[in-house]
């Protein structure tokens, strides 16, 4: 009872920020970002849109991947029209597609660029079953294995940057809260509605995805430090926001349930606060491994917390996400 009162009225944790603050005024401690290069997928609309908005206005040099380029080069019209300095690159890429990724990372490391900041901001939420042309679930595939690979594929560039520059670099994957409504073995039920259109539940579905991206940057926080690289890997819950997430069921009822909870809803910049407070503020420095909501260290799940799990959906990605693997003619446990 008492979180939820602090959460309503925007009460400041431990960092000096609440549900209320804005993603402009937790990076108000690192205003120039001129010497950062982020990455930052999904950002052609709401939490993504506003957060390199924001870091736009700080300075930073903003890589903007995304499946619909022209929505893309939308926002960054948006940008440099408010902020004429800004400095922004659109690429195509299509999360769900493994190929695409490849190819993305491809083209971004032949322009020869550094890399200090990676954001996976990008997400989908399946209401229908489908898959990928991968093979795999597509919101498992979209929301988590794409940027699994994504990750892996840049980390190299990313370690490098950090020793050529002294400047850490940060790794930012944005979950979610309903992370904790999965239960269950997440592989087998991955494997489960990847192969069986009638045990497909949307919900449950996301809520392995984001799960997944909890668990990933457990392992992933882990294997940095073990390997000494300069660099950081944190996950975040932005808060509840209405976005184009919801864009597959637009309508009365829909209008209605977020109506009666608006007082629960954050606006765009106050969900982006939590993203931009983790990928910028200096008070994050060395931190890693850690789940934030509303700008503080939370407490993820039991499931997102067993490391164990974490190992074993790290070797699961490793083998999903190889280049000849066929998702149909496997099993992953």
């Amino acid at each position: 009872m008492l979180e939820a009162v602090k959460y309503l009225i925007g009460a400041a944790g431990a960092s000096g920020f609440g549900s209320k603050s804005t993603a402009e005024q937790v990076t108000e401690a690192c205003p120039d970002l001129r010497s950062i290069t982020a990455i930052i997928t999904g950002a052609t609309s709401g939490i993504g849109a506003e957060t390199a908005r924001i870091l736009a206005k700080r300075g930073a040099k903003l890589i903007l991947p995304a499946r619909n380029p022209k929505a893309a080069e939308e926002t960054k019209a948006r940008i440099v029209t408010e902020f004429p300095d800004s400095d922004i690159v659109v690429m195509a890429l299509d999360l769900s597609s493994l190929s695409s990724v490849r190819t993305f990372v491809s083209e971004f490391k032949s322009m020869d660029l550094p890399l200090n900041l990676l954001i996976n901001n990008a997400g989908k939420f399946s209401h229908d079953h489908s898959l990928s042309e991968d093979g795999i679930e597509m919101t498992f595939a979209t929301n988590y294995l794409g940027h699994f690979l994504l990750t892996k594929l840049l980390l190299k560039k990313m370690i490098e940057t950090a020793e050529l520059t002294g400047i850490q670099g940060r790794i930012v994957n944005v979950s979610s809260s309903v992370h904790s409504w999965f239960s269950g073995d997440a592989i087998r039920y991955l494997e489960l509605i990847t192969k069986e259109k009638r045990s497909y539940n949307a919900t449950r579905a996301y809520a392995l995805s984001k799960l997944a991206n909890v668990l990933h940057t457990m392992e992933l926080a882990v294997k940095l430090k073990e390997s000494g690289a300069n660099v950081t890997a944190n996950c975040i819950h932005p808060g509840v926001v209405r976005t184009r997430l919801t864009r597959d069921r637009e309508g009365f009822v829909t209008d209605l349930m977020f109506f009666l909870a608006s007082k629960l809803l954050k606006t765009i910049s106050q969900a982006a606060a939590t993203t931009c407070y983790v990928a910028t503020h200096p008070r994050l420095k060395e931190v890693s491994g850690k789940y934030f909501a509303d700008c503080n260290e939370a407490k993820a799940s039991k499931l997102a917390s067993n490391t164990q799990e974490a190992t074993r959906l790290w070797l699961a990605s490793e083998a999903i996400t190889a280049e000849r693997f066929r998702f149909q003619n496997h099993l992953l446990f």
